[in-house]
């Protein structure tokens, strides 16, 4: 057996971003940027007003009280054609070109309309007052956004307002996602003797999704050469980027994915972790395939997909990393460990003073889904760690951001 760490190095060892894909700017959301993106304009083009109110010369309102011919006006789209000359001004709305002549604004809280054609500026202002200047913000050619970028809200505004109808980004990995075993049926089946219903496969595939991948559906293959074979030649057809099993890939009696896999090309580097839940956990590479086979139990193939195969999926979608750990406090006594890493089910709350407390579930079996279902996070305990008593601190993998 492997440490957790080893492995997991050797899942991602190599592993870079795939390749990149243009795609309209209105479909990139939460998608993540292949390329550094420069802007194809200046924002503002032209120095604009930033309020509403009067285009006039600084030197001609100095003097404030000041009388000022009104020549026209300049409203958002639409320039006033003209130069502002002594005495002059132009009545102007936020983001109106301000006029040639003009440098300045005047707002129209300190001016006086007198008559149509005439106000009165009760106030002085500086050079420049109240005018935002050409590229404010940015100009053509300036990188506005560096490759690997999160296009969230405001890098997709940016990106819209430097005139990219699309961008390019990171393809989503494609992950195929196949349950092995006889005693398996579909959810809405009438299970008979010895036959459970398959659920691992949804866990996976939301966390694939969330880690940022797309997902296939492979079904559930019998426990036969054949089946398994057919499977992995339909992942193959779909372009996979990642095949996932679900159980099949120890070494027992019935446990023929490894075997059939291998004997289809699939390079195999390891098959057994030093960890709890999660032992039997395969890695292999099939023409540029990553070949994760998961345990069969399903509390084991979550936890495992947490460890390895999000941060896996984030690693070919161009993320950071998805996995979130923290220290928190034993509100109960734990035993001391073994040889094997273990990722104890638990719940975690913060006390009034903010301070994050951690107990274990009593009942720590990898075949009991509710106790998953309702954990937040899993206690993280080292190999031959020793008994911690009420109040250690000890290290959670965080499973419910939202919750703690």
């Amino acid at each position: 057996m492997i440490s957790v760490a080893e492995a997991r190095s050797r899942l991602l060892d190599g592993v870079e971003p795939l390749e990149a894909e243009r795609i309209a700017i209105d479909r990139a959301n939460n998608r993540i940027l292949a390329d550094d993106l420069t802007a194809l304009r200046t924002q503002p083009p032209l120095p604009v007003s930033a309020m509403d109110g009067y285009a006039v010369r600084a030197l001609d309102i100095a003097g404030a009280p000041a009388s000022l011919t009104v020549i026209g006006q300049a409203a958002a789209g639409h320039p006033f054609d003209g130069t502002v000359k002594q005495g002059e001004t132009v009545r102007i709305f936020t983001g109106g070109v301000v006029p040639d002549g003009a440098d300045t604004i005047l707002i129209q809280e300190n001016a006086t309309v007198v008559d149509d054609g005439a106000i009165t500026a009760n106030q002085s202002e500086t050079k420049g007052r109240f005018i935002r200047p050409a590229g404010l913000d940015f100009s053509e050619g300036e990188r506005l956004l560096t490759a690997g970028t999160p296009l969230d809200a405001g890098a997709l505004c940016l990106a819209a307002a430097a005139n990219h109808p699309d961008v390019s980004v990171v393809r989503i990995p494609r992950v195929a996602i196949l349950a092995t075993g006889d005693e398996l049926l579909p959810p809405g089946s009438q299970p008979g003797p010895g036959q459970i219903i398959a659920s691992n496969s949804y866990g996976v595939a939301a966390l694939v999704r969330e880690a940022g991948g797309e997902t296939t559906d492979l079904g559930i293959a019998a426990d036969t050469r054949e089946a398994l074979s057919d499977a992995l030649d339909r992942a193959v057809a779909a372009r996979a980027d990642v095949i996932v099993t679900l159980g099949g890939a120890s070494v027992g009696d019935h446990d023929l994915v490894q075997e059939t896999f291998v004997a289809k090309g699939m390079t195999l580097d390891f098959w057994k972790i030093a960890m709890r839940p999660g032992k039997p956990l395969m890695l292999g590479r099939l023409d540029g395939i990553q070949v994760l086979g998961l345990p069969g139990n399903p509390v084991s193939s979550l936890v495992c997909t947490h460890l390895f195969l999000k941060p896996l999926i984030a690693r070919l979608a161009g993320r950071s990393a998805v996995e979130l750990r923290m220290s928190a406090l034993l509100a109960e006594p734990l035993p001391a460990n073994d040889r094997r890493e273990d990722y104890l089910r638990a719940l975690a709350w913060r006390d009034g003073a903010g301070k994050l407390h951690v107990r274990a579930f009593d009942r720590q079996d990898s075949s009991m889904i509710r106790i998953f279902a309702e954990a937040n996070v899993l206690i993280a305990r080292p190999p031959h760690a020793p008994a911690a008593v009420t109040g250690d601190a000890v290290e959670v993998v965080v499973l419910k951001p939202a919750t703690i």
